[in-house]
Parts: structure tokens; sequence; C-alpha cells
């Protein structure tokens, strides 16, 4: 085995597929990139509702973090290849169904997904900001939004950037989940290359361009979580609030 991994002819063959992953590591980049935003903005505006008083939007946030923590998300990834087409044909009385674009499938696959943990990530964090930081703002003529915006936020991002980040980190890593469903992924074109050539080497190619962008953003939340175990105040409030969710 060991031999078959350091002969430098299937070293040699494997990377003559190297622009095939440099393709899907680019796609992979794309879809980390803006499916990341998708679950920002999802996070945000859940993780402001569940904190908020509407227990009509807080019944709503919950449902959607329970469904979307709680089913796996390669079904959710098949859920919107094949059957939002559907639904969108009987919707519109559309003759025929039409796919989605991978790329499309791929950013709403992970953005929805992590959407529920960031939402939990964000609701944990507000929750830990101690009371008497609101009474305090409000006493001194501050607006609900004033404050939420001016005084907890600002402190929350202080104490999430630990599991917001691991989040990132778990959400570049999901999108290998792409080569099950449509592909065109860093991961589906290691597939094809080894499916074709036999040789194990093009998934430690694929490995290594992984561990390239993961390894700095694993390191990123070593040092956030440094600078918050310097505050020993809020660090035990942070544990507390986020071991769900880190």
């Amino acid at each position: 085995m060991l031999e078959s991994l350091l002969d430098p002819w299937r070293w040699e063959r494997s990377f003559q597929d190297f622009p095939d992953y440099l393709t899907g590591f680019g796609m992979t980049l794309r879809v980390t990139v803006v499916g990341w935003l998708i679950a920002m903005a999802i996070g945000i505006l859940l993780g402001l509702i569940s904190t908020g008083e509407n227990r009509v939007l807080k019944a709503v946030s919950r449902v959607y973090v329970q469904f979307f923590q709680n089913t796996p998300v390669t079904l959710q990834f098949f859920f919107i290849y094949v059957g939002v087409p559907v639904i969108i044909q009987q919707m519109f009385h559309m003759s025929r169904a039409y796919r989605i674009s991978k790329f499309v499938i791929g950013i709403f696959g992970v953005g929805l997904y992590h959407g529920a943990y960031i939402a939990e990530v964000i609701r944990s964090g507000i929750e830990a900001v101690p009371c008497g930081q609101r009474e305090a703002a409000m006493s001194q003529g501050f607006t609900g939004n004033q404050t939420m915006f001016y005084v907890i936020l600002p402190q929350t991002l202080k104490m999430i950037l630990p599991p917001l980040t691991s989040q990132t980190l778990a959400l570049l890593k999901n999108t290998s989940t792409l080569a099950m469903v449509v592909g065109l992924d860093l991961m589906y074109y290691a597939d094809r290359s080894v499916g074709y050539t036999g040789y194990f080497q093009g998934y430690l190619i694929a490995a290594a361009m992984y561990f390239i962008v993961c390894f700095p953003l694993s390191m990123l939340v070593r040092v956030f979580e440094r600078n918050a175990a310097r505050n020993p105040g809020m660090r035990k409030k942070r544990k507390k609030r986020m071991m769900e969710v880190a």
C-alpha cells in the first residue's frame, strides 16, 4: 500500500488532472463565499427574531432551526435538486420541470443549512450579554433598536467569533456534498480522477487543497478563542451559552 502511494508514476498521472482540480476548487470557493453570505443573512435575521418579543416569528424561527439541524445536509441537497423544480412546476403550471443550476443548488444547500446553526450562534451570543447592559442603555434614552445595534450586537460579535468561524469552516467542508448530488466541485473532480485511473493519489491532492483553506480558518478559531478567554467575566457566559453550537 505504501509503495503504491509513493509511486512517482501514479503521482505524475494524477497531477495530469490538476487543471480539473483547479476548476472544481474554484467552484468550491465560489459556493463557499456566496453560501456563507446567505447563511449569515439568514442567521442574523433568525437570531434577532429568536430573541425578540413576537411569539409567532420566534416559533417560525425555531421550526426552521430544528428542521435544518435535524435533517441530513445531503438530503437537503437532493430536495433542492429534485423536489424544488417539481414544486415550481406545480405552482406555475409549467409543462415540465426545469433543473436549477448547480451553482444555485450549492449556495442554497450550504446557505440554508448553516443559516440555522449561525442563527443559534447569534441567539446564544445575544442572550449571553448581561441584562444590565440593555437596562442601562434604555435608561439613557436608547430605543430598543438602538440598544440592540449600538450596545448588544457589538458585544455579541466579540463572543461569537470563534463559533462563527467554526461554522464557516464546516460550511466549506460541506460543499463536498455537491459531489454526491450535482458535481463540479473539487471532490467531484477528485472522485472522477480516482475512478478513471484507480490511483488514490487523486484524493490526497484534493485533501491537500482543502487543507490549504481549512487550516488557516482553524488557526483563526484558536486565535479568537484565546482572545475571548482573556476576559474571565465573559468566558463563563460564553461557555454556557455556546456549548451547544460551538
